[in-house]
């Protein structure tokens, strides 16, 4: 389990920690279980930065949220981001596998990926300064990143490698059994009671729970849903999909916890 911290910790962050003694299916399938958990430390950073600069400057929403979101970015290396530039390339390609494959590793950004990653990082910003102008920005930023290292460790329950090599097929099929389904309860009970604890009322935020269950819900159905057709084209799992479905799962949640109900 140690290992598999490391490895996390390795592969999703910038956190310059040793890497595991062995590398193997096992250490990577722990890696993943824990994703969630490194997402906490992810968004837990991002948040103490949203929270800390609107304490020490008079800007509101905007501002802070960029650099809450621009810090996300730093300290993930860009990596999920990277991966769903890639994946929208090579979809967008529209051939068989292998082809599709090819034009994800091209060494250059395609339009569809540039334009769809303005969007996504609009999207979130958006959202998030939304968020932070209802009250629940340091909140909403921690549920969301962590849904989206969540949606890594779902895509690694039941699926194949797309290729013998690389991420894909170190981690496909690595994740044990309950794992997955255990954290999406922990999320949603946890952030839930988080929710029903509002200074301004004795009832809690009844509408923020709702909220809340709906932004995992979501979240977590958009990356599968986007998985299942990822995994078909692509022919597998590979480490873009998994990027892809981070920042896909993350920029939903955003959305829904920022929409009105």
């Amino acid at each position: 389990m140690l290992d598999g911290l490391r490895l996390a910790l390795k592969t999703l962050t910038v956190i310059p920690v040793r890497g595991p003694r062995a590398l193997d299916r096992r250490t990577a399938g722990r890696a993943m279980e824990l994703a969630p958990l490194v997402g906490l430390l992810l968004g837990l950073t991002a948040a103490t930065v949203l929270y800390g600069f609107r304490q020490v400057s008079d800007a509101r929403e905007l501002l802070p949220s960029v650099l809450a979101i621009t810090t996300l970015v730093l300290i993930s290396r860009g990596m999920h981001l990277a991966g769903l530039a890639n994946l929208v390339d090579g979809l967008g390609s529209l051939r068989d596998p292998e082809r599709t494959r090819a034009a994800m590793k091209a060494p250059y950004l395609g339009p569809m990926g540039g334009v769809v990653l303005v969007l996504v990082l609009l999207t979130q910003v958006t959202a998030l300064a939304t968020c932070v102008q209802e009250g629940r920005g340091t909140a909403s930023v921690l549920l969301a990143v962590v849904v989206g290292r969540l949606a890594v460790t779902g895509a690694c329950r039941d699926t194949r490698p797309a290729t013998p090599e690389g991420l894909g097929a170190l981690v496909a099929g690595t994740v044990r059994r309950g794992v997955t389904s255990g954290w999406v309860l922990l999320v949603a009970v946890g952030f839930t009671a988080y929710a029903t604890v509002d200074k301004d009322t004795d009832g809690g935020d009844p509408e923020h729970v709702v909220r809340t269950l709906l932004a995992v819900a979501l979240g977590l159905g958009a990356a599968r849903l986007l998985r299942q057709h990822a995994t078909r084209r692509v022919g597998g799992l590979t480490g873009d999909v998994l990027g892809g479905l981070s920042e896909t799962a993350t920029t939903v949640c955003l959305v829904v916890l920022a929409s009105a109900l």
